[in-house]
């Protein structure tokens, strides 16, 4: 078992975390310690005042609320109920939190089973309850005589074995709620990091993305970015963040921000490495036309991903190649201009264009043999029997230009067939005078 302690200011925050994850379907409020009815029996609003009210009796504590998860093993899933309720209660009862307020939140959006506990610093009396070193010294203790005495794997031997526990390689992007996170993100690190050669953090973060992780430094005001921190978080289906973020210092490997850096500075990419990935995007835009999508799965049979960079707005500003053969990252520019994304974007744009034009030919004859049919019943079958021709394209907007072109002089209001036409004058052409 794995206690993690949090204090913070404002009870709101951590009440309303728990509780909206209950309402998500992925917790549940499995118990109370210390209110006047059962946990099922009580409102939202009944759970919240009772902590609010015993936290406003000194309001000299700035950092009041409480909140503390209880991580388990994987293999103890099974645990019931019953069982985690007691262990919550022993629990806060050797840490010095018996006598307080709290709530009971299991939580089943990760990987292995863990409790949340909802709890206040201000006692009764209104004192104040010292949680200097608690995680060191209380929590430690109370967590060795838990595991005793309820059978669980025990962290420290689990931390000892951990190299032996961690798969070596992950090839499946990692999903979340379904894998225990800190492993399976440890597992994508011994796979990237040691093989890929990267030269920065975005470069970087292009590989791992391919696995649903990334390593992030925070805001540039933020206290990790200040201090040179670095965390690594999993990414859900929409490529944003899910779940906590998880310290690099905390796993075995220490993949800080530092042993990054040196890793930029030791890893080496040669022209060869940039003249594949180069010579692939140029085959595919000769060989046919492509959009940017067919662009990427058609790279990936090359054994490259290619990583958009997108704003919010859906507009494209970058683009990374990654090369699992050489096991190399590239920025699109860092291949030449042709290869970047303001480039790609052009030139899936004109492989489009020249087959619009290689096609007009063909459209002109076609139309023409039909034109002896009823040209207004014949468009529908036209527009189907070109879209079977040029499945690569569709040219529904380029034919009803064509056909409004052609036929633009028959549908003119002033055209008059040749038959009812006045013949043309003749001019008359005056003749010398013999006289002159």
């Amino acid at each position: 078992m794995v206690a993690v302690i949090k204090t913070g200011n404002s009870v709101h925050n951590i009440f309303n975390y728990n509780e909206n994850k209950v309402k998500e379907g992925i917790a549940d409020c499995i118990g109370e310690g210390n209110y006047p009815l059962e946990a099922s029996k009580l409102t939202g609003a009944m759970k919240l005042n009772r902590l609010l009210k015993q936290n406003e009796l000194n309001t000299n504590v700035r950092r009041g609320s409480v909140h503390i998860s209880l991580n388990f093993d994987p293999s103890e899933s099974a645990l019931p109920n019953e069982k985690m309720l007691e262990i919550a209660s022993q629990y806060m009862q050797k840490i010095g939190f018996g006598n307080q307020p709290y709530l009971i939140y299991r939580h089943y959006d990760a990987g292995h089973p863990h409790l949340h506990l909802v709890s206040i610093k201000v006692r009764e009396d209104g004192s104040r309850i010292d949680m200097q070193n608690i995680g060191r010294n209380q929590s430690e203790a109370a967590r060795k005589e838990i595991e005793k005495m309820f059978g669980l794997v025990q962290a420290q031997e689990k931390k000892k074995n951990r190299h032996e526990i961690v798969k070596p390689v992950v090839l499946s992007k990692i999903k979340y709620g379904r894998t225990e996170s800190k492993s399976a993100v440890q597992s994508v690190l011994d796979h990237v990091l040691p093989a890929y050669k990267y030269k920065s953090l975005s470069e970087l973060n292009a590989v791992l993305g391919l696995y649903n992780v990334k390593a992030d430094r925070g805001e540039e005001n933020s206290r990790i970015f200040k201090t040179n921190g670095l965390v690594y978080r999993t990414l859900d289906e929409n490529g944003k963040p899910a779940g906590v973020p998880l310290k690099s210092s905390g796993f075995y490997s220490k993949p800080t921000l530092k042993f990054l850096q040196k890793k930029f500075l030791l890893n080496t990419k040669t022209a060869s490495h940039k003249k594949r990935i180069a010579n692939a995007v140029d085959r595919i835009f000769l060989s046919s036309c492509v959009s940017i999508s067919d662009l990427a799965l058609k790279m990936e049979k090359e054994g490259i991903n290619i990583v958009f960079r997108k704003s919010e707005g859906g507009q494209l500003y970058g683009i990374t190649y990654v090369d699992h053969t050489s096991k190399c990252v590239f920025n699109g520019s860092d291949l030449g201009k042709p290869y970047s994304a303001k480039l790609i974007e052009q030139r899936c744009r004109l492989s489009f264009e020249k087959e619009k034009e290689k096609s007009i030919p063909i459209l002109s004859q076609t139309f023409k043999s039909n034109k002896a049919v009823g040209l207004e019943n014949n468009k529908k079958n036209f527009f189907k029997d070109l879209q079977q021709d040029f499945k690569f394209l569709d040219f529904k907007s380029a034919v009803e230009k064509i056909i409004e072109v052609i036929t633009k002089v028959e549908n003119d209001a002033f055209y008059v067939p040749n038959q009812l036409k006045k013949a043309p004058k003749k001019k008359r052409v005056k003749r010398r005078s013999n006289n002159l």
